[in-house]
């Protein structure tokens, strides 16, 4: 068990309103050093290079340029920055371990989900719209609304959010699917590989992104790939703006071939007021709320102790990424 005295770096940001929670950090890191700084602090750098934790968002570069690091956990389920190939072969060199926090956001997430996809089905934004505009009854829409039972899901990504989205989903008696780049076997769904895809996209009734932003899911969900799309598929995406070919998405919306979107990220954010997203039929935009909760920040500092926990146990640690 590793039990001596560890200098813990910190750049979350803490609001007035959640002193509880900073309190909680404090208190649980005991009897370790804890370095609190506030993100824009010019001196956390050169505390940084002293640290063995780091826990917040540290940048990558000064990451990999603080020998004394050996673990660093991310106040976030992102970790782009770090996801390249010299930044992840230098801190495996050197031991250093980087974890995120995607079991924080998996709960909210895949609600946030759920609320998308059983929303549509019923037809609620239609209706929101009508209330809001000409009040129109729109009784004409009660036998348009389909049932979800034998539908279709294919899930880009299977991490955190999408596993807990598969146990949302699977009351609903809906045909679940999954992509990854490396399939592992304890996959709760049938899982398929990337080569595979254009032979299911016919298929599929919702197609929902979770992929994180790098370099390989740059317009992953591109032209060709919406065009293979079955004809009223409804396409979500709490990944990453940069994962969907965002042009691409507003023809096909606007030709009528795809049914509706669903986006809480976009690129860029915020998204401009005159950005054509905003006019595009049946695009649906929340503003990168999927992952929010009131209990966030408390939630964070709750799975940073319990991965110290395990930092000086020499267990495996939960949500790592190198």
């Amino acid at each position: 068990m590793n039990r001596r005295l560890l200098t813990i770096w910190c750049n979350n940001d803490f609001s007035d309103k959640q002193e509880s929670a900073r309190d909680l950090l404090i208190e649980g890191v005991l009897p370790h050093q804890l370095l609190i700084f506030d993100p824009d602090d010019q001196q956390a750098l050169e505390a940084l290079h002293s640290a063995e934790i780091a826990f917040g968002t540290p940048e990558a570069r000064a990451v990999s340029e603080s020998p004394n690091l050996r673990w660093v956990q991310l106040n976030s389920a992102g970790y782009t920055s770090f996801d390249h190939e010299n930044i992840r072969e230098k801190l495996a060199a050197r031991g250093t371990v980087v974890t995120n926090s995607s079991d924080v956001y998996a709960e909210p997430c895949a609600q946030h989900l759920l609320a998308m996809i059983t929303s549509l089905a019923r037809g609620l934004p239609l209706a929101l719209e009508a209330q809001r505009g000409d009040r129109s009854w729109r009784h004409s829409l009660r036998p348009e609304l389909p049932l979800l039972n034998t539908q279709t899901v294919l899930i880009l990504g299977f991490g955190a959010i999408a596993r807990r989205l598969v146990e949302l989903l699977q009351p609903l008696e809906m045909n679940l699917l999954a992509v990854r780049r490396q399939v592992k076997g304890d996959e709760p769904i049938p899982v398929i590989t990337v080569s595979q895809l254009a032979d299911v996209l016919p298929q599929v009734d919702h197609l929902v992104n979770t992929l994180p932003a790098n370099e390989g899911s740059y317009s992953f969900v591109n032209a060709d790939r919406l065009a293979k799309l079955k004809a009223g598929a409804i396409v979500y995406n709490v990944g990453r703006g940069t994962t969907v070919d965002q042009n691409a998405l507003i023809k096909e919306l606007r030709a009528g071939r795809l049914a509706a979107a669903y986006l809480d990220v976009t690129e860029p954010e915020p998204l401009p007021r005159d950005h054509l997203l905003w006019d595009t039929p049946n695009c649906f935009i929340t503003p990168h709320l999927a992952g929010g909760h009131r209990t966030e920040k408390e939630r964070q500092i709750r799975h940073f102790l319990d991965n110290l926990r395990r930092f000086e146990q020499g267990a495996p640690m939960r949500n790592r990424v190198i």
